[in-house]
């Protein structure tokens, strides 16, 4: 370009591009490269950056310039480059006066949205520049004049931009990073403002170890206390309400289980006096005494009120129903026919820890469960003789956990657990004291304590210790969990926890804590993708599992099983693995590198993708994990448990507010005022809290609702609120499609079929579109 008085030199320095779109269906990352023109006459261009979305080039090229001069970069896949228009990513076009004027100077950092060239490309991404008239400075190296296609390979470990959508991760303490800006003094306390590798300021939290792009105002600390608040007020809205009785009517309340005679709590009743208190609250809950003598071990007393109780000291435990009182028993035979014995109380055994047996005013038998709250007609050492007509344990989560909790190996070990923590040191603190003692040792009752504090550990001790433990353990800091691809609060083990050399022994205790917790019948804070639960049963994992933990994949399998790929894709046996900056070719079936994928070995290739993509990259870990639950938790009785119901026994139930779910709901194809919307709304809202918590599961993967509720549930791309759409014929069940949190509900005609149709979906399905 001739010179001229108005020619100057500036510098332009490529620094990075951020969120490139992946054009390759089949799962192939880019190798990105830039190309930079000065009036379609200069050229330059910048080293290739292998296998990225987000590549960090950080090269300068010195530009002859006007005010007029026109500077256009754009990015283009090396791989695909010769192919026609299948290698260009997108392009910026920055004229330099609308920047600054060359003979003022200037020095602009540049964060400009990559554009089209025509109208039929996918394009998204930013792409970050420098332009300065500040020239002085050893430019930076790079590939100059090298022709477009022309290969210069540099190193990329460790030179992968922040993603855009996440601040940087802070793990050091203190700040070792850039110098922070000196405008600080308005930052609450224990607040840090620092500048990435690019420029961009972002705001460290040394309170909670997070970062966050958004300025924190004076108000931020408040803030966050009021989101602990509501965490915690959640996880206590989980306690079920009060108790009814069999017979319909309200009970006494059940908080204090010194009113009432301890049917299977060893610790209880332990001391020198097994004498109950009496029940204020319950009348003529007793058994008439029965005739003949009292089984081995069994003992007759009677209150200072004269009232008979009855101490069984073979299991250290009382009661008000005489054991030698006959009862009537259902219970289901080999073809699931319905025969009715009648059977001494003795000979059952002990009820399960926490278990009571009462009678109604008419001298009928019922069982309260203290540790849930609930009543039921069943006898929980039995399997239940209800719902004969379909397969044992299959439509009842309620009796299935009965089942589950009234076996021999799920039963406390006389004695005391002693675990002390410090709250501010709870993770280290727990694994040690986890880990110290033996499975045997950890089956005995639970006494936490935390050190500094008084009290005693009678049950609400231990489920705030479950609590604050989950959400340290499987914090994404710690680098063994992360958040899945489809929202901010579902896990996954994290493929890259090795980066910690005590990673096994993490998972060891992980798996160790979540059995404890089952055991001890406590809740953990912690949700997780669906195909974590289905390892846990030993269930193969699908491709439907893949949607959950990443859509654009999962799009990509369905795209190959869906349609002919001969002569379509270059795939073979093999994938990429990244592990710390390297990356590494990972056969998927012996000398699977050098095997092709066609049309007629396709589908073993999704399936082998899928396999390694969800468990097998994790499988050491997943292993460590299970060694630690099958400790506590054996792996025949979880087995009853589908997925779903799993995820129910380690979270709990939720309490859904149905209005804040209504108001943060779309719509299509349907108003409000829609007689289907109105039926959905109202059936949703007759069903009990489980019945709600698989609804939610349906339609969106998980239980898990965020701490802000409704207006903040997450789709696999970012907020996505729940949708309800108009699909479907009226003979079809409704569909659910996770990613999304959609349902698509066809137009029934009655308030009667939209329930029996919602219902056979929720309760029989899995809910990835089904029908």
């Amino acid at each position: 370009m001739p010179s001229s008085p108005q020619t100057k030199t500036v510098r332009l320095t490529v620094i990075a591009a951020d969120g490139l779109v992946k054009k390759d269906l089949f799962f192939k990352l880019p190798d990105p490269f830039a190309v930079v023109t000065v009036d379609s006459e200069q050229t330059h261009t910048t080293t290739v950056m292998k296998k990225t979305l987000n590549p960090y080039w950080n090269e300068s090229f010195d530009l002859q310039v006007t005010n007029q001069s026109v500077i256009a970069v754009q990015v283009f896949d090396q791989k695909k480059f010769k192919k026609k228009d299948q290698g260009f990513l997108g392009v910026i076009n920055v004229q330099v006066g609308n920047v600054f004027d060359i003979d003022v100077g200037g020095d602009e950092m540049l964060n400009l949205d990559l554009k089209k060239s025509n109208a039929n490309e996918t394009v998204h991404g930013k792409l970050i520049l420098n332009l300065s008239t500040n020239v002085n400075a050893p430019i930076r190296n790079g590939t100059n004049t090298l022709a477009p296609g022309t290969t210069s390979q540099a190193t990329t470990s460790g030179q992968t931009s922040q993603e855009n959508s996440q601040p940087p991760v802070v793990t050091d303490y203190p700040a070792s990073g850039p110098a922070v800006s000196a405008n600080t003094d308005d930052l609450p306390q224990g607040w840090e403002r620092r500048v990435d590798h690019l420029g961009r300021p972002y705001y460290v939290d040394h309170n909670t170890r997070t970062t966050t792009w958004k300025r924190p105002s004076a108000g931020t600390a408040q803030e966050q206390q009021t989101i602990t608040d509501l965490e915690r007020r959640r996880h206590n809205a989980r306690g079920l309400p009060e108790e009814r009785s069999a017979a319909g009517n309200s009970s006494t309340s059940l908080d204090t289980r010194s009113q009432l005679p301890s049917s299977a709590t060893p610790a209880a009743t332990s001391n020198t006096s097994l004498t109950p208190q009496t029940n204020l609250g319950v009348q003529n809950n007793m058994t008439t005494a029965g005739t003949g003598p009292l089984p081995p071990g069994w003992e007759m007393r009677t209150t200072p009120e004269g009232r008979p109780y009855f101490v069984d000291h073979n299991t250290r435990t009382t009661t008000w129903v005489d054991p030698r009182r006959q009862q009537y028993i259902s219970t289901i035979g080999p073809g699931a026919h319905l025969q009715v014995q009648v059977q001494p109380v003795s000979q059952l055994g002990p009820l399960p820890s926490g278990w009571e047996m009462r009678l109604t005013n008419t001298g009928r038998v019922y069982f309260v469960d203290h540790n849930t709250k609930t009543t039921t007609w069943d006898d929980p050492r039995l399997p239940s003789s209800l719902d004969q007509n379909v397969p044992q344990y299959k439509r009842d989560f309620r009796r299935k956990l009965i089942y589950f909790r009234s076996q021999p190996a799920l039963r406390p070990v006389p004695g005391q657990c002693h675990i002390k923590v410090r709250r501010d040191h709870i993770f280290e603190d727990a694994y040690a004291e986890v880990m110290r003692q033996s499975p045997a040792d950890l089956k005995k009752r639970l006494m936490i304590k935390f050190e500094g504090e008084d009290g005693l550990d009678y049950g609400g001790l231990s489920r705030e210790f479950f609590f604050l433990l989950s959400h340290e353990m499987f914090n994404p800091f710690y680098c063994l969990f992360e958040y899945s691809a489809h929202d901010n609060y579902t896990l996954q083990i994290n493929p890259h926890s090795g980066i910690n050399p005590e990673h096994l022994n993490y998972f060891r205790f992980i798996g160790r804590v979540v059995g404890l917790s089952i055991f001890h019948r406590r809740f953990l804070d912690a949700f997780f993708i669906v195909s974590f639960y289905k390892m846990i049963l030993n269930k193969r994992v699908a491709v439907v599992d893949m949607e959950s933990v990443d859509a654009e994949f999962h799009r990509s399998l369905k795209w190959i099983l869906d349609n002919d790929i001969t002569d379509v894709l270059d795939l073979t046996f093999s994938t990429d693995d990244d592990r710390f900056g390297e990356l590494v070719t990972v056969d998927l079936k012996p000398d699977g590198q050098n095997i092709e994928v066609t049309e007629e070995n396709k589908k073993e290739y999704v399936d082998l993708i899928t396999e390694w993509r969800i468990s097998k990259r994790v499988e050491e870990q997943f292993k460590a994990f299970k060694d630690g639950f099958n400790q506590l938790i054996p792996q025949d009785l979880i087995n009853v448990f589908d997925e779903r119901e799993l995820e129910l026994l380690i979270g709990g139930i939720a309490e859904i507010d149905v209005d804040d779910w209504k108001k943060h709901t779309d719509y299509r194809g349907y108003t409000e005022q829609d007689d289907v919307i109105q039926w959905f709304w109202k059936c949703v809202s007759s069903w009990d809290s489980e019945k709600k918590s698989r609804l939610l599961q349906f339609t969106t993967g998980t239980s898990r609702i965020p701490v802000n509720g409704f207006k903040d549930l997450q789709g696999s791309d970012g907020p996505r609120r729940f949708t309800i759409e108009k699909a479907g014929e009226v003979t079809m069940l409704p569909k659910a499609h996770t990613c999304f949190n959609r349902i698509d509900m066809p137009p029934y005609k009655t308030y009667e079929s939209l329930v029996a149709k919602l219902t056979l979906a929720v309760e029989e399905t899995m809910g990835f579109g089904q029908e």
